[in-house]
């Protein structure tokens, strides 16, 4: 029934594009076990009053009913007009907890109080907008396994005032995670490529680090001639550049026989980590796809996707 009941929603609601404001159409309200409670409470009020005739007990009976009326209101009311203006995730490695930040804002004056965001695998957190602002809330995720994690649903929710009934929403959202292998192994880092190896895998002159200018001899290639200067009126001159990092290494994947795919991709997660940290330039090679050697964090960032999505993308054209 959950199952059918999510489907239902998703298909009736469609994926939410950000940002997005709760409306009166896509929100739920149900009476809590306290509100079922409550009003059973009432229906025996009401019996007793009605059986001896009793005007206080009855009084007291509609007094106590129009209390949930108005409960029932404000707590819908409560979602009523709720901002949801972002929604991101960083890369994260698998085994561990990533934080899925939002942010939620108040599209009018009136605050929102007792808000939970909660979804499935996810422990609930209560926060409260205040009225015309906007608030951060974190929400935890497991990481159990490395490729792209959808976030999936998150659901919205307030039991407030008096905690009778509770309004919710689902938020559909089609963002997700990329979760790096869990980086460990045993191997050590292979040697350093020597000069020609290196040259052959750099990408070009514009990963090394800026050096000095220095007069234009014959050879040089025209790509490395300050041209910029050369219109200001400077002499020709020749760009000059160092190699960043000192040692360049290429992480091969075939390179690491026995040891099954989750194992060589998790040494290689520990060996680009590790010549990150030391401002090493590295390649690597998976099959059929081949990241030059560079440097950065873009360059790290790149290589680790590279790994996550590894067997659940298709390879790129050669």
């Amino acid at each position: 029934m959950q199952r059918r009941m999510a489907a239902w929603m998703r298909r009736r609601q469609g994926a939410d594009l950000l940002p997005v404001t709760l409306q009166r159409r896509r929100l739920y309200i149900l009476p809590t076990r306290t509100g079922i409670a409550y009003a059973v409470l009432l229906l025996l009020m009401l019996v007793a009053g009605l059986n001896y005739a009793n005007s206080l007990a009855l009084l007291m009976t509609f007094l106590l009913a129009g209390l949930a009326l108005v409960a029932m209101h404000s707590c819908h009311r409560n979602l009523l007009g709720l901002r949801i203006t972002e929604l991101s995730a960083p890369d994260s490695f698998a085994g561990g907890r990533v934080a899925v930040q939002l942010r939620l804002a108040s599209s009018g004056t009136r605050p929102h109080i007792g808000i939970e965001l909660d979804g499935t695998g996810r422990p609930a957190v209560t926060c409260a907008v205040p009225g015309a602002g906007e608030i951060g809330v974190q929400l935890m995720l497991a990481t159990p396994q490395r490729g792209a994690t959808p976030i999936g649903r998150l659901r919205i929710a307030t039991t407030w005032p008096f905690g009778l009934f509770r309004t919710w929403t689902w938020l559909h959202v089609t963002s997700q995670v990329i979760i790096y292998p869990r980086p460990e192994g045993e191997r050590p880092m292979p040697a350093a490529l020597g000069a020609r190896g290196a040259t052959a895998l750099r990408k070009s002159a514009e990963i090394d680090e800026w050096a000095s200018l220095r007069a234009f001899r014959d050879g040089d290639s025209p790509r490395q001639v300050a041209w910029k200067a050369y219109a200001r009126g400077a002499p020709l001159l020749v760009k000059e550049y160092t190699a960043s990092g000192g040692a360049a290494r290429l992480f091969d994947f075939a390179a690491l026989a026995g040891l099954d795919t989750e194992q060589r991709l998790s040494q290689l997660t520990q060996w680009i980590v590790r010549a990150a940290a030391e401002g090493e330039r590295f390649g690597l090679q998976l099959p059929q796809r081949l990241i030059s050697l560079d440097h950065g964090s873009a360059h790290r960032q790149a290589c680790l996707r590279a790994l996550a999505l590894y067997g659940f993308e298709a390879p790129p054209d050669a």
